[in-house]
């Protein structure tokens, strides 16, 4: 039996009912995560108080903050959080590998990836800075307007089994964000992170993944297909692919991490049964001052 387009819309309106918008789950995920544990606090002249220091020697006392200065013999001076602007350029993996999950009551690696990239960009605008994406449809900018721009890009399924990297409108000295899961051939990635460091730009992979494709818990014939519908491969006895798989899988993961450390970038491995706020934290400390370690 066929269904009309009208029917097509409203079952999936009805399911969509039922789970909270991206831009929702975002800000929510963006608010549970403090602004002040953000990792580029230097002195400068922003607005957020830092810290108070004495006075130095030569300064003037027009610096001084006498209030503070008050409750003791020294002289203090009020030292606000440096806050030069920086741009931020995001690359998130909506191909159709994304859209998996290894369990029904467990979120599908693109739904994470693109929550956890909005809640990022969240943050990063509300520090003042600029975001984008670093394919060219979105130019990176400031505002609160700039976050719905974000999710309705964010929200655009792509039909390729599986995506690269694209950097076309990459600006010089950003910070790049790629999120994927990373099973597409690993040269175009080699070579969108070569191009990025050329550009004096600096940036963090984050992979996500889920559990079962780690684990391989498959025996017996077993079909395996690509969501796509491109790829498809017949096992009769699945568990011997086990060692295999399980070997190429981990050297996938180890070639990111030593692609980041040849060029300065950074790795992360987050799984889909995890709190998404853990991958949130780090990416949110890894683009402050560039100390995270996965």
């Amino acid at each position: 039996m066929s269904i009309s387009a009208h029917d097509i819309r409203n079952i999936a309106e009805c399911d969509a009912a039922h789970l909270p918008g991206l831009l929702l789950r975002s800000q929510h995920l963006a608010n549970g995560v403090l602004l002040g544990e953000h990792g580029r606090r230097r002195p400068g002249s922003g607005d957020d108080f830092w810290q108070y220091r004495p006075l130095y020697d030569g300064e003037s006392h027009r610096m001084i903050d006498w209030r503070q200065s008050a409750r003791g013999d020294d002289h203090f001076v009020r030292q606000h959080e440096l806050k030069n602007a920086q741009t931020a350029q995001l690359w998130v993996d909506q191909s159709a590998s994304m859209r998996f999950t290894g369990h029904a009551g467990r979120t599908t690696k693109s739904d994470r990836t693109r929550v956890i990239a909005l809640a990022l960009s969240i943050l990063l605008l509300r520090k003042g800075e600029r975001v984008g994406l670093s394919d060219g449809t979105l130019a990176p900018r400031r505002g609160a307007q700039q976050v719905q721009h974000l999710s309705d890009r964010l929200e655009v399924d792509d039909i390729q089994d599986y995506a690269a990297p694209a950097i076309g409108a990459l600006k010089p000295n950003a910070r790049v964000v790629f999120i994927s899961d990373f099973m597409a051939p690993i040269e175009p990635v080699t070579t969108a992170v070569g191009r990025a460091t050329d550009r004096n730009a600096t940036g963090v992979l984050l992979q996500v993944l889920d559990p079962i494709e780690l684990q391989f818990p498959f025996s017996g014939r077993t079909i395996f297909e690509s969501l796509g519908g491109k790829l498809r491969h017949e096992s009769l006895k699945a568990s011997d692919l086990k060692a295999d798989y399980v070997e190429r899988i981990e050297t996938r993961c180890s070639a990111l991490r030593d692609l980041c450390q040849r060029t300065g970038w950074q790795y992360h491995r987050h799984m889909t049964d995890r709190a998404a706020q853990s991958a949130l934290l780090w990416l949110y400390h890894a683009l402050g001052d560039g100390t995270q370690r996965s």
